[in-house]
Protein backbone atom coordinates (compact mmCIF):
# COMPACT_ATOMS: atom_id res chain seq x y z
CA UNK A 1 0.00 0.00 0.00
CA UNK A 2 1.57 3.28 -1.05
CA UNK A 3 1.60 6.67 1.42
CA UNK A 4 3.38 9.88 1.47
CA UNK A 5 6.59 8.62 2.72
CA UNK A 6 6.92 6.51 -0.44
CA UNK A 7 5.93 8.60 -2.60
CA UNK A 8 8.27 11.59 -0.76
CA UNK A 9 11.31 8.76 -1.40
CA UNK A 10 10.08 8.62 -5.22
CA UNK A 11 10.45 12.38 -5.68
CA UNK A 12 14.06 12.48 -4.02
CA UNK A 13 15.24 9.50 -6.50
CA UNK A 14 13.64 11.47 -9.25
CA UNK A 15 12.80 14.86 -8.75
CA UNK A 16 11.73 16.13 -11.94
CA UNK A 17 11.70 20.19 -12.62
CA UNK A 18 10.88 20.41 -16.19
CA UNK A 19 7.12 19.03 -15.64
CA UNK A 20 5.45 20.34 -18.44
CA UNK A 21 8.06 19.17 -21.03
CA UNK A 22 8.80 15.51 -19.16
CA UNK A 23 4.90 14.77 -19.75
CA UNK A 24 4.10 16.30 -22.81
CA UNK A 25 6.88 14.03 -24.38
CA UNK A 26 4.79 10.67 -22.80
CA UNK A 27 1.54 12.00 -21.90
CA UNK A 28 -1.50 13.18 -24.05
CA UNK A 29 -0.87 16.78 -21.37
CA UNK A 30 -1.15 19.97 -22.72
CA UNK A 31 -0.41 22.31 -19.52
CA UNK A 32 1.67 22.19 -16.29
CA UNK A 33 -1.26 21.91 -14.39
CA UNK A 34 -2.04 18.39 -15.47
CA UNK A 35 1.43 17.49 -15.63
CA UNK A 36 1.87 18.19 -11.70
CA UNK A 37 -1.29 15.80 -10.87
CA UNK A 38 0.36 13.32 -13.51
CA UNK A 39 3.59 13.85 -11.42
CA UNK A 40 1.80 13.59 -7.90
CA UNK A 41 0.31 10.05 -9.08
CA UNK A 42 3.58 8.68 -10.67
CA UNK A 43 5.20 9.43 -6.95
CA UNK A 44 2.62 7.98 -5.15
CA UNK A 45 2.30 4.81 -8.05
CA UNK A 46 6.07 4.76 -8.02
CA UNK A 47 6.22 5.12 -11.94
CA UNK A 48 7.80 8.44 -12.11
CA UNK A 49 10.70 6.99 -14.46
CA UNK A 50 8.20 4.25 -16.16
CA UNK A 51 7.99 5.17 -19.57
CA UNK A 52 5.56 2.18 -20.50
CA UNK A 53 2.13 3.48 -20.58
CA UNK A 54 0.46 0.33 -20.31
CA UNK A 55 2.87 -1.11 -17.06
CA UNK A 56 2.44 2.78 -15.83
CA UNK A 57 -1.60 2.38 -16.38
CA UNK A 58 -1.54 -0.80 -14.31
CA UNK A 59 0.37 0.51 -11.33
CA UNK A 60 -1.81 3.26 -11.47
CA UNK A 61 -5.02 1.40 -10.96
CA UNK A 62 -3.33 -1.14 -8.39
CA UNK A 63 -2.47 2.08 -6.45
CA UNK A 64 -5.35 3.88 -6.62
CA UNK A 65 -9.00 3.47 -5.72
CA UNK A 66 -10.34 6.74 -7.31
CA UNK A 67 -9.29 9.64 -9.95
CA UNK A 68 -11.19 12.67 -10.05
CA UNK A 69 -12.22 15.60 -11.91
CA UNK A 70 -11.17 19.41 -11.63
CA UNK A 71 -15.09 19.96 -10.36
CA UNK A 72 -14.94 17.87 -7.52
CA UNK A 73 -12.97 16.94 -5.00
CA UNK A 74 -10.77 14.84 -4.48
CA UNK A 75 -8.25 14.38 -7.28
CA UNK A 76 -6.72 11.17 -5.89
CA UNK A 77 -7.80 8.57 -3.42
CA UNK A 78 -4.85 6.31 -2.36
CA UNK A 79 -6.76 2.47 -1.97
CA UNK A 80 -7.45 2.29 1.67
CA UNK A 81 -5.28 5.12 2.19
CA UNK A 82 -5.56 9.38 2.17
CA UNK A 83 -7.12 11.03 -0.22
CA UNK A 84 -5.24 13.88 -2.26
CA UNK A 85 -6.02 17.40 -3.66
CA UNK A 86 -3.69 18.99 -5.82
CA UNK A 87 -3.30 22.47 -6.27
CA UNK A 88 -1.09 24.53 -8.61
CA UNK A 89 0.11 27.93 -8.24
CA UNK A 90 2.25 30.28 -9.56
CA UNK A 91 3.42 33.21 -7.10
CA UNK A 92 4.36 32.37 -3.57
CA UNK A 93 1.92 34.72 -2.63
CA UNK A 94 -1.06 33.69 -4.27
CA UNK A 95 -3.93 31.98 -2.14
CA UNK A 96 -5.80 28.90 -3.68
CA UNK A 97 -8.85 29.18 -5.53
CA UNK A 98 -10.91 26.01 -3.78
CA UNK A 99 -14.42 27.52 -5.60
CA UNK A 100 -17.32 25.88 -4.34
CA UNK A 101 -15.55 23.81 -1.65
CA UNK A 102 -14.89 24.92 1.54
CA UNK A 103 -10.76 23.80 3.15
CA UNK A 104 -10.96 20.25 4.28
CA UNK A 105 -9.69 19.09 7.70
CA UNK A 106 -10.89 15.60 6.70
CA UNK A 107 -12.60 14.07 3.84
CA UNK A 108 -16.04 12.34 4.62
CA UNK A 109 -17.65 10.30 2.49
CA UNK A 110 -21.22 11.98 3.71
CA UNK A 111 -19.61 15.62 1.43
CA UNK A 112 -22.40 16.29 -0.58
CA UNK A 113 -20.03 18.38 -2.90
CA UNK A 114 -17.64 14.74 -4.26
CA UNK A 115 -19.22 12.23 -6.71
CA UNK A 116 -20.75 9.11 -6.09
CA UNK A 117 -18.18 7.10 -8.20
CA UNK A 118 -16.03 8.57 -5.13
CA UNK A 119 -18.40 7.66 -2.51
CA UNK A 120 -18.70 4.10 -3.54
CA UNK A 121 -14.79 3.87 -4.26
CA UNK A 122 -14.06 1.77 -1.56
CA UNK A 123 -15.82 1.26 1.68
CA UNK A 124 -14.47 4.34 3.40
CA UNK A 125 -16.47 6.89 6.13
CA UNK A 126 -13.59 9.61 7.27
CA UNK A 127 -10.00 9.73 5.28
CA UNK A 128 -7.22 11.74 5.87
CA UNK A 129 -6.68 14.36 3.23
CA UNK A 130 -3.25 15.52 1.88
CA UNK A 131 -3.21 18.83 0.12
CA UNK A 132 0.04 18.85 -2.56
CA UNK A 133 0.46 22.77 -3.63
CA UNK A 134 2.84 22.67 -6.66
CA UNK A 135 4.37 26.63 -7.35
CA UNK A 136 4.97 26.18 -10.75
CA UNK A 137 6.34 28.58 -13.80
CA UNK A 138 4.34 27.74 -17.25
CA UNK A 139 6.65 24.91 -17.67
CA UNK A 140 8.49 24.17 -14.50
CA UNK A 141 7.88 22.96 -11.21
CA UNK A 142 9.65 25.17 -8.32
CA UNK A 143 8.33 23.86 -4.67
CA UNK A 144 6.04 21.49 -4.11
CA UNK A 145 3.86 21.60 -0.60
CA UNK A 146 2.71 18.58 1.09
CA UNK A 147 0.33 19.48 3.93
CA UNK A 148 -2.32 17.19 5.24
CA UNK A 149 -5.81 18.97 6.14
CA UNK A 150 -5.89 18.38 9.88
CA UNK A 151 -2.55 20.78 9.99
CA UNK A 152 -4.02 23.50 7.59
CA UNK A 153 -7.88 23.75 7.69
CA UNK A 154 -10.43 23.96 10.47
CA UNK A 155 -13.24 20.97 11.30
CA UNK A 156 -15.75 21.02 8.88
CA UNK A 157 -18.21 22.66 11.23
CA UNK A 158 -16.58 25.82 11.17
CA UNK A 159 -17.51 26.19 7.67
CA UNK A 160 -20.57 25.06 7.54
CA UNK A 161 -22.11 26.97 10.06
CA UNK A 162 -21.52 30.21 7.32
CA UNK A 163 -23.08 28.43 4.65
CA UNK A 164 -26.38 27.61 7.03
CA UNK A 165 -26.09 31.40 8.28
CA UNK A 166 -25.89 32.98 4.77
CA UNK A 167 -28.95 30.61 3.93
CA UNK A 168 -30.94 31.49 6.95
CA UNK A 169 -30.81 35.30 6.41
CA UNK A 170 -31.99 34.72 2.53
CA UNK A 171 -34.63 33.13 4.19
CA UNK A 172 -35.60 35.69 6.08
CA UNK A 173 -36.10 37.97 3.11
CA UNK A 174 -40.24 38.24 2.20
CA UNK A 175 -41.55 37.00 -1.12
CA UNK A 176 -38.81 34.81 -2.36
CA UNK A 177 -39.21 31.07 -3.42
CA UNK A 178 -35.80 29.55 -2.30
CA UNK A 179 -34.34 26.19 -3.70
CA UNK A 180 -32.14 23.86 -1.65
CA UNK A 181 -28.72 22.81 -4.03
CA UNK A 182 -25.76 21.38 -3.47
CA UNK A 183 -24.69 25.14 -3.34
CA UNK A 184 -25.48 27.75 -1.24
CA UNK A 185 -28.50 27.49 -2.64
CA UNK A 186 -31.21 29.54 -5.58
CA UNK A 187 -33.74 31.90 -5.50
CA UNK A 188 -36.41 31.11 -8.24
CA UNK A 189 -38.69 34.00 -10.10
CA UNK A 190 -36.58 37.09 -8.91
CA UNK A 191 -38.42 39.07 -11.56
CA UNK A 192 -42.17 39.82 -11.93
CA UNK A 193 -42.29 37.68 -15.25
CA UNK A 194 -40.76 34.74 -12.79
CA UNK A 195 -37.67 34.34 -15.86
CA UNK A 196 -34.56 35.23 -13.75
CA UNK A 197 -33.28 32.71 -10.96
CA UNK A 198 -30.14 33.79 -8.94
CA UNK A 199 -27.56 30.72 -7.79
CA UNK A 200 -25.58 31.35 -4.40
CA UNK A 201 -22.35 29.80 -4.49
CA UNK A 202 -19.13 30.25 -2.67
CA UNK A 203 -15.94 31.28 -3.64
CA UNK A 204 -13.35 30.04 -1.03
CA UNK A 205 -9.77 30.43 -1.28
CA UNK A 206 -7.56 29.79 1.40
CA UNK A 207 -4.03 31.27 2.11
CA UNK A 208 -1.31 28.45 0.89
CA UNK A 209 1.28 26.74 3.23
CA UNK A 210 3.94 29.02 2.06
CA UNK A 211 2.46 31.38 3.76
CA UNK A 212 0.34 29.82 6.99
CA UNK A 213 4.03 27.72 7.85
CA UNK A 214 6.44 30.95 7.16
CA UNK A 215 7.40 30.99 10.85
CA UNK A 216 8.64 26.99 10.63
CA UNK A 217 9.99 26.82 7.10
CA UNK A 218 11.11 29.39 4.81
CA UNK A 219 12.45 27.30 1.36
CA UNK A 220 15.96 28.04 0.11
CA UNK A 221 15.36 30.47 -3.31
CA UNK A 222 18.37 29.45 -4.27
CA UNK A 223 17.72 25.84 -4.89
CA UNK A 224 15.95 25.26 -8.74
CA UNK A 225 13.16 22.93 -6.29
CA UNK A 226 12.44 22.67 -2.78
CA UNK A 227 9.71 19.78 -1.36
CA UNK A 228 8.17 20.49 1.96
CA UNK A 229 5.72 18.05 3.90
CA UNK A 230 3.96 18.84 7.09
CA UNK A 231 2.08 16.19 9.30
CA UNK A 232 0.84 15.68 12.75
CA UNK A 233 3.47 13.31 14.75
CA UNK A 234 0.50 10.63 15.22
CA UNK A 235 0.01 10.65 11.11
CA UNK A 236 3.94 9.93 10.96
CA UNK A 237 4.06 7.19 13.61
CA UNK A 238 1.07 5.28 12.08
CA UNK A 239 3.55 4.51 8.86
CA UNK A 240 4.98 1.27 8.52
CA UNK A 241 8.51 1.09 10.02
CA UNK A 242 10.84 -0.34 7.07
CA UNK A 243 8.82 3.43 5.21
CA UNK A 244 9.66 5.25 8.32
CA UNK A 245 13.31 4.18 8.57
CA UNK A 246 14.02 4.29 5.14
CA UNK A 247 13.00 8.08 5.01
CA UNK A 248 15.15 8.81 8.24
CA UNK A 249 18.04 7.44 6.40
CA UNK A 250 18.35 9.28 3.35
CA UNK A 251 20.55 11.91 3.16
CA UNK A 252 18.88 14.16 0.49
CA UNK A 253 15.78 14.30 3.31
CA UNK A 254 15.85 16.45 6.44
CA UNK A 255 13.18 15.42 9.23
CA UNK A 256 12.44 17.35 12.30
CA UNK A 257 9.86 17.90 14.97
CA UNK A 258 8.22 20.80 15.30
CA UNK A 259 5.07 22.27 16.52
CA UNK A 260 1.74 23.88 14.82
CA UNK A 261 -1.37 25.87 15.87
CA UNK A 262 -4.10 24.11 15.87
CA UNK A 263 -6.64 24.85 13.25
CA UNK A 264 -9.14 25.22 15.33
CA UNK A 265 -7.60 26.86 18.72
CA UNK A 266 -4.46 28.81 17.69
CA UNK A 267 -3.49 29.15 21.67
CA UNK A 268 -3.04 25.41 21.26
CA UNK A 269 0.06 23.73 19.54
CA UNK A 270 0.04 20.35 18.29
CA UNK A 271 3.31 17.65 17.68
CA UNK A 272 4.26 17.80 14.11
CA UNK A 273 6.60 17.02 11.47
CA UNK A 274 8.32 18.35 8.88
CA UNK A 275 9.93 16.89 5.83
CA UNK A 276 12.10 18.70 3.28
CA UNK A 277 14.18 18.22 0.87
CA UNK A 278 16.18 20.59 -2.08
CA UNK A 279 17.93 19.94 -5.49
CA UNK A 280 20.38 22.70 -6.35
Amino acid sequence: MSNIIKAILNIAKSPIIELKNNYTGRNTINNVGEALEAYIQDAFADTIDETDLGKRNQAISATFSYLGNQNNPPDIILKNGDAIEVKKIQSKGSAIALNSSYPKHKLYSTDPRITNACKICENWDIKDIIYAVGVTTDKNLNHLWLVYGDCYAASKEIYTRIGEKIKNGVLEISDIEFSETKELGRINKVDPLGITNLRIRGMWHIDNPINVFKDIYIANDSNTFNLSCIMRKDKFDSFPENDKKSIENNSKISISDIKIKNPDNPAQLLEAKLIVMGVK
